[in-house]
């Protein structure tokens, strides 16, 4: 899994419409790069952040106004978050210079990373969960749930693997914070937010069209949370050949918004009625269908400028 980048630790992971909810931490030390905090810690609950630390600032914060409701329960929360952290970024840090010494590298700058957490369904069954650590850019170890070993995907971590393999103390650990822990963390996290985490936006949908010859685009906003999806069909039935699905993308509100274009050059005028635009979003029970009707199309030539609302 190639997800190792110094800017993803500020990215939420966009979560299919699968109705699953999500713990995910992401940890990343740097040396080399003057301009940027030694070590970061960001929390995401169903890809949203909830918490911060670097080694700038050396203090756990909540970045959601529903995460000052955990100190109700436990006053010492954000303290031991922040004793937790700090002891972690000097690990952490040796762990660069440990990675430095197996690659024979001297200078320069290098990243080493750490990504874990859990998700499960809407019943609170199906519990997954996952430990990586990535250098420089690359996978490095990982912990296998179902074996309960460490695989190493390059020699140099060789080390790492076989000294954890024979920890059955670090297995166990891991182990259990993944089935465990985490799952009760995230109903926790889920139960606070709740108001805003399980909350259900309704978007607003329009067809929109450039020009005569342009892909019809099917454009929502408004809508939340971002496990959305939407696609085109004709018949009942998706259609992926010519269309070009854009990512979802953030409103200032809180919001987001996604887009779904398709190429109906080829298709005779007549014929467009067949083809629907579909949205889909966690929370609601029913899809949302648009049929595609020249009348409808909001565009930039002729008279037709009807939006339809979702």
């Amino acid at each position: 899994m190639r997800i190792w980048s110094i800017f993803l630790v500020f990215q939420g992971i966009q979560s299919t419409i699968s109705g699953r909810h999500s713990l995910q931490y992401f940890y990343t030390a740097s040396s080399g790069i003057h301009s940027f905090p030694e070590f970061v810690a960001v929390g995401l609950v169903d890809g949203n952040q909830f918490m911060y630390y670097d080694s700038s600032i050396k203090k756990a914060i909540p970045k959601q106004d529903w995460m000052k409701k955990v100190t109700e329960d436990d006053p010492q929360y954000w303290d031991f978050q922040t004793h937790k952290l700090s002891r972690t970024q000097m690990s952490f840090m040796n762990s660069i210079e440990a990675a430095k010494q197996r690659f024979k590298q001297t200078g320069g700058v290098h990243i080493f990373q750490n990504m874990y957490g859990c998700e499960f369904d809407d019943e609170y069954e199906d519990v997954q969960g996952w430990e990586n650590f990535g250098y420089d850019g690359e996978d490095f170890i990982a912990f296998d749930l179902e074996t309960q070993r460490w695989s190493a995907p390059v020699h140099q971590a060789l080390i790492t693997k076989n000294k954890w393999d024979d920890d059955k103390r670090k297995t166990a650990l891991t182990n259990n914070y993944i089935t465990q822990t985490c799952p009760d963390w995230l109903k926790n996290y889920l139960d606070y937010g709740k108001n805003s985490l399980l909350k259900t936006d309704v978007p607003s949908v329009s067809l929109l069209q450039k020009s005569p010859s342009s892909p019809v685009c099917c454009f929502a906003t408004g809508f939340y949370p971002s496990r959305a999806e939407m696609f085109w069909r004709r018949d009942e039935e998706e259609i992926h050949d010519g269309v070009d699905k854009r990512e979802i993308l953030p409103n200032n509100d809180r919001t987001f918004q996604m887009s779904v274009y398709i190429d109906l050059s080829s298709v005779p005028t007549e014929d467009w009625t067949k083809y629907e635009c579909v949205f889909q979003l966690l929370g609601l029970k029913d899809d949302l269908v648009f049929k595609l009707e020249k009348t409808q199309i909001l565009s930039n030539y002729g008279e037709n400028k009807m939006r339809t609302e979702g």
